[in-house]
């Protein structure tokens, strides 16, 4: 484990696994779920109670995961890396872990065809990648931190933010002109690039904290004036039932909560930054940040295993009305940090368990560098499209250009020798220099 130098930013680290910590209790408070002799039912908790729809506004905070990246590719990235060559190796580290996950799954919905037949395997394939959507944009956005790092001065930062949000909101007007919520799907980028935007202007110091409240101050109330106009939903998150996603593709009302949210953060980071300081905050922090990418793959099967293990029991939390349904919710949040935690003590150790050939030193210059780099970013669309589909039908055919674009970049940017410009990842990502 190597030591963390005196100057890491770690409000960034903070960020990433408080982020991470929300979003897995919120999914598991979000599920609703049981199983009866008519087989298994899924519901979810704004859905079934859409007065607590605002709560959401807190709950979201993948902003926070994509500002993180921002910050800590613009403290990693140096001007003399060919932008292909970086982006690959970033591309490394993140989609070890993801062969992994696949690879289980694939194994898994093998058995379950075998025992169960097609259609079972293909409704649980549909959903056991849904969350890779996260990486595949997040891939993609990573592929604009290096010409961000051009940017010098808060106003050449306040101008994009601002070319960012007309972006979205034109998206948003040819997709109600069309009623095609495909229509939008160019702010799956515009949106997501808004934090990594200002993870990128943090780490490079341009970002001024009065201008920061002002403008976060400023979307948070033009968030508030658009979600009581309409058309859009109150909710940021997938409920099931809303008339408008926010999130599905990303609209300017996602795009305003990224803003104000990332604003939150700049503001409050020199606090966040005193407070990891304490040896025991520290330890906990650089642990989760070490395992991040194993708690985000894999809370999903641990909230089902600690569902249907309650369900089996008779212990399950379905009905919102039940007197008993909040405390049933909570013991469900309890099972699930324990199950979780046996997750992560058997699957983050592969997190740092280095690939042949996948994992060698990159070496690539000029123009394939930039094949490499356009490649990793064909995998990240790759990626999204399995996640739309799942792993059902045509799923399995994004899954295998996802695989076949990242081969075609690791063979673009040749094994072996000294890496193009780009530190050897040291043995924990956790306490590793942005």
């Amino acid at each position: 484990m190597t030591t963390t130098t005196p100057d890491r930013d770690r409000a960034v680290d903070v960020a990433r696994i408080g982020a991470l910590v929300v979003v897995m209790f919120g999914h598991c408070a979000l599920l609703l779920a049981t199983v009866d002799e008519r087989g298994v039912h899924i519901g979810n908790l704004i859905g079934a109670l859409p007065a607590i729809a605002p709560v959401t506004w807190l709950a979201q905070v993948m902003p926070l995961f994509f500002l993180a990246g921002g910050a800590a590719g613009a403290y990693g990235y140096r001007a003399a890396t060919p932008w292909g060559a970086w982006l690959f190796t970033r591309a490394q580290r993140l989609c070890r872990p993801v062969f992994v996950y696949l690879a289980a799954w694939t194994a898994g919905l093998i058995v379950i065809r075998v025992l169960l037949g097609a259609e079972s395997a293909d409704r649980v394939g549909r959903e056991s990648v849904a969350l890779l959507w996260f990486l595949g944009v997040y891939l993609l956005a990573l592929a604009f931190v290096p010409v961000l790092t051009r940017l010098r001065t808060g106003r050449a930062v306040g101008t994009v933010l601002a070319g960012l949000l007309v972006a979205a909101a034109l998206a948003d007007a040819a997709r109600f002109a069309s009623g095609d919520p495909l229509a939008g799907v160019s702010n799956f980028l515009a949106v997501w690039l808004i934090p990594v935007l200002f993870g990128v202007a943090y780490a490079r110091r341009l970002l001024d904290l009065r201008v920061a409240a002002v403008i976060g101050a400023c979307a948070f109330a033009a968030q508030v004036l658009l979600a009581a106009v309409g058309p859009y939903d109150v909710s940021l998150v997938v409920t099931g039932a809303e008339h408008v996603s926010n999130v599905s593709p990303p609209t300017l009302l996602l795009a305003l909560h990224c803003t104000w949210m990332s604003c939150a953060f700049v503001l409050g980071a020199r606090g966040l930054q005193r407070w990891a300081r304490r040896p025991r905050v520290w330890r906990v922090v650089a642990a989760g940040n070490a395992g991040a990418m194993t708690l985000y793959l894999w809370h999903i099967p641990a909230i089902a295993v600690a569902t249907f293990g309650l369900n089996a029991v008779g212990l399950d939390a379905y009905d919102v009305h039940a007197p008993n349904f909040w405390t049933l919710l909570a013991l469900r949040g309890v099972v699930f940090a324990a199950v979780m935690s046996v997750f992560f003590v058997l699957l983050s150790p592969l997190e740092h368990r280095r690939l042949p050939w996948w994992d060698a030193p990159v070496r690539a210059r000029g123009a394939r560098a930039a094949v490499t780099g356009a490649l990793v970013c064909a995998a990240g669309v790759a990626l999204v499209l399995t996640a739309k589909f799942g792993l059902a039908g045509w799923g399995w055919v994004a899954l295998a250009a996802f695989v076949a674009m990242l081969v075609g970049a690791r063979v673009c940017a040749p094994a072996g020798g000294t890496p193009s410009g780009a530190a050897p990842e040291p043995r924990s990502v956790g306490l590793r220099q942005p």
